[in-house]
């Protein structure tokens, strides 16, 4: 007897199982290597993008859509989420009641349901418009792995960043969709921090961090598209934001 999902998904559902596989590796592995666990996360979300691309060459199926935010949860709330408690516990040791120990446990945990409540949202209001509101949890998951991946070590810097995009991800701030050609430059800085994390100084990863912060702190007010440039956008199949498809 053949699966159910025999004839009913299509490649880019592949590509988006993929990347909640990605998600599951970087949450198990965040307990023994944060630096391999931050890797995973970003390679997570460079297949997030490359579902879009595959998408609209081969065609897409009716449940990509709610693959995708499914696949996001684990790759984008949890794997992160998981990967900033391993670090917090590996400095902090959390085997006795304490401030800190408390703050361990229920950031990433808060961290985790606002994605889903920013997912969960994303597909039913966001798919298709061009822009979303809200934090796009990718930014954030790449945010906090890049800050990892760029030696970023205190615990309470990254609970602190943590608990900020818990509450940014389900504001009502409006965040455009990214440019093909700027999709495709992060990927290519997304792969050499994924590939040589400690090159150079670490150069890679602090290049993308910064490339992400200015996108978290000036997207919302100075990038925005006009009619021509989404025209011309569709024909160059762009990596989505939040790895949507439309």
């Amino acid at each position: 007897m053949e699966p159910r999902f025999v004839g009913r998904l299509g490649v880019a559902d592949a590509v988006t199982v993929a990347n909640a596989a990605l998600g599951f590796l970087a949450a198990v592995v965040a307990t023994i290597d944060p630096g391999l666990s931050a890797r995973l996360v970003l390679l997570a979300a460079v297949a997030d993008g490359l579902d879009g691309v595959v998408a609209r060459k081969w065609g897409s199926t009716p449940a990509g859509e709610y693959l995708d935010s499914l696949a996001d949860v684990a790759s984008f709330g949890v794997a992160p989420a998981a990967l900033v408690f391993a670090i917090a516990r590996q400095r902090w040791g959390l085997a006795d009641p304490s401030a800190m120990a408390v703050a361990a446990f229920c950031v990433p945990a808060l961290f985790v349901a606002m994605a889903v409540v920013r997912l969960g949202l994303y597909t039913a209001y966001d798919v298709g418009n061009g822009h979303t509101e809200g934090v796009p949890s990718t930014l954030a998951a790449t945010i906090l792995a890049t800050a990892v991946l760029a030696g970023v070590e205190d615990a309470a810097v990254l609970l602190a960043a943590a608990a900020a995009f818990a509450y940014l991800m389900v504001t009502q701030v409006t965040y455009p969709d990214l440019f093909a050609r700027d999709a495709l430059a992060m990927g290519g800085v997304q792969a050499l921090a994924i590939l040589a994390p400690t090159a150079f100084g670490r150069a890679f990863p602090r290049l993308l961090l910064a490339a992400a912060l200015a996108y978290l702190l000036l997207g919302p007010r100075f990038y925005w598209r006009d009619a021509q440039c989404e025209l011309d956008d569709r024909e160059v199949a762009p990596r989505e934001v939040e790895g949507k498809r439309s």
